[in-house]
Formats: C-alpha cells, structure tokens, sequence
C-alpha cells in the first residue's frame, strides 16, 4: 500500500536507454554500463540547468531532475539495498531496573547489508531522505523488526521498542494502515509493542507527531520519546505529547554517577515523569556505577552494552558486560 507521497525505489537497470528531454525535445542515447551513464548525466549538467532525465528500462518509472537523478546513479547499490530489503533486525535488551534487571523489552535496530558487508543505518537513511525513499525504508524498517521479532517466540510480557521517522507519516491513520497489518499478519500483540521516535528526526511540528501517537495508542500500542535532553525533545514537550516511555540520552547517563550537573538533569526528568507518570528508560550504560546510579534515583528501564550488545537473536543473556 502505496501513495503518490511514498518514494518507490527504482532500480538503475546496468546498460539501457536514456531519454534527455528539454522542453518539448526528446533525445534518447543508449549507455553501456553505470559508469558511462553517470558521465552523461554530470555532462548535462554542465550544459543545461533546466532539463528533466526520463530513464526508460522496464523497473523505472518516473521523470528525474539531472541533480537528482544523478544521486540515484551515484548511489545505485543503495537503491537496489532498499528496493530489495536487504536488511535484519538485531535485538539489543532492555532491562527493569527496579525488578531485579529482569528481562522488560529489546529495541529492534535495523542492520543493512550489501554484497556481505555492513553499512551504516544513518548513511542509507541519509540517503534515502535526499532521494525521497525514506517513507518507503521507514515503513520497510519497521516491517522488518515486526517479521523478524515474530520469529523470535517472545512471551508477551517482553514488550519490542521499534523505531520510526514521524517524518514519513503524513497521514497516521492512513500511512500506519500497512504497520498494522503487519502486526496483526505476524500474530503479536499490539500491547507488546513501543513504537519510538528515533534520535535522527527533530521534532518540527508537535502537533503532527501528537496525531501520531494518538494513533498509536488507539490501536493498543505504546509510543517512546527518544533522546530527551539531546536538543530536540525537550521536557517542555513531555506534558503536551506524554508519551508512555522516555529514553535519556547516552550523553547524560556517561559517568553520571560521579558528575553532578548529570545528576541534576536526571532528578528533574525523573520528577517530571513522576507527575505525568512517564516510564523512564536510560540508555547507552556502559558501567556498573552508571547502571547502580540509574537504580538509585529510581529509573526505571535500562540498556546498553553493559547489559548486552544488539544481536541477531534474543538468546543473549543480559547483563553480559558484567561477567
């Protein structure tokens, strides 16, 4: 399910036919290879600002602007990574704080890979928001952690925290019509799930990402703040979103059992919660004192590599930095 808003990926066939239209005039030249097409394309725009690029193989379908088109060209191993979903779901474990560190959740992180080998989540969602695919990998992305979390047999008591860019839903109670199915086609329960707003995306407009929250929890699930206090979600938003979960960034839980400026930050976010009766979950801890810290003032959820690493599946005991 698909709009005229969502970016489809086109996959840059390696010889083929390109149509350079100017005005009214068409001119069509084959390319041999990738490489022979990226250099007419940086020739024309050398030679012309205003022409559009039609590239007639039988997966394109759309009319391009040279300087876009050109990203596509430059990048076409991306493009056929997202159109072909050429990514996992790893699962990093999130833990109870205030319950003995029982197992509470996993994140669900999205692992690209590309002939064997990794690339970075940042640069493919970079790239895929310049060329106007990242409605269409975001929504591919949390496709992903639902299938792949569906596999791991999870008792419904584990909740799933699952990424999303409120960005590329412009619409919630239509563009989240296809998550939901999702959900309901993989057998999970909506109440195990915690959709998140992920740290990359700013918050331009709160009333947007309050109508998505609000459809969220209208069909049974749970909405996260990430990163609170990095800049963008601040406190002064909490009381208007109120979100059932807020993630404190790695920056304020670095050495905050021994920084006091971090401690006082901590104390005034854990007192807002209290009043708003918000779940407070710290991430990025990488020491015993962080973690103990964390406990002591009352936080409620924790992860990081002290308590385990992001892994394919969810057979990794927690608390693995500690043995």
């Amino acid at each position: 399910m698909y709009c005229k808003d969502c970016g489809v990926p086109d996959i840059i066939e390696q010889t083929g036919t390109l149509t350079i239209q100017t005005g009214d005039k068409q001119v069509e030249r084959f390319y041999p290879s990738i490489a022979e097409l990226e250099k007419e394309i940086q020739q024309l725009l050398l030679l012309s600002d205003d022409s559009e690029i039609l590239v007639k193989t039988s997966s394109m379908r759309g009319k391009y602007a040279p300087e876009h088109f050109l990203k596509l060209v430059q990048n076409s191993e991306l493009v056929e990574l997202i159109a072909n979903q050429s990514f996992t779901t790893h699962f990093q474990p999130i833990i109870d704080l205030q319950n003995k560190d029982e197992l509470f959740a996993y994140e669900c992180l999205l692992r690209p890979q590309w002939q064997g080998d990794s690339v970075p989540p940042f640069k493919l969602f970079e790239f895929a928001r310049d060329t106007n695919l990242h409605n269409y990998l975001d929504q591919k992305a949390r496709e992903s952690s639902i299938v792949s979390a569906s596999r791991q047999h999870l008792s419904e008591d584990v909740k799933l925290f699952i990424n999303f860019l409120p960005s590329s839903i412009y619409n919630p109670e239509f563009c989240l019509q296809h998550t939901f199915k999702i959900v309901q086609e993989n057998n999970i329960a909506p109440s195990q799930l915690v959709f998140e707003v992920v740290e990359s995306e700013k918050i331009l407009d709160i009333d947007h990402l309050e109508s998505i929250f609000k459809t969220y929890k209208q069909s049974g699930m749970q909405v996260a703040l990430d990163d609170v206090g990095a800049g963008y979600a601040t406190l002064e938003v909490l009381e208007k979103l109120q979100p059932d979960f807020v993630k404190i960034d790695r920056k304020y839980i670095s050495h905050c059992d021994s920084t006091l400026e971090k401690q006082l930050f901590l104390k005034s976010v854990m007192s807002l919660a209290a009043k708003l009766d918000i779940n407070v979950l710290a991430e990025g801890i990488e020491r015993p004192e962080e973690l103990e810290f964390c406990r002591n003032i009352g936080i409620h959820y924790g992860q990081g590599y002290l308590i385990g690493k992001p892994s394919p599946d969810t057979l990794t005991p927690v608390l693995t930095g500690q043995s």
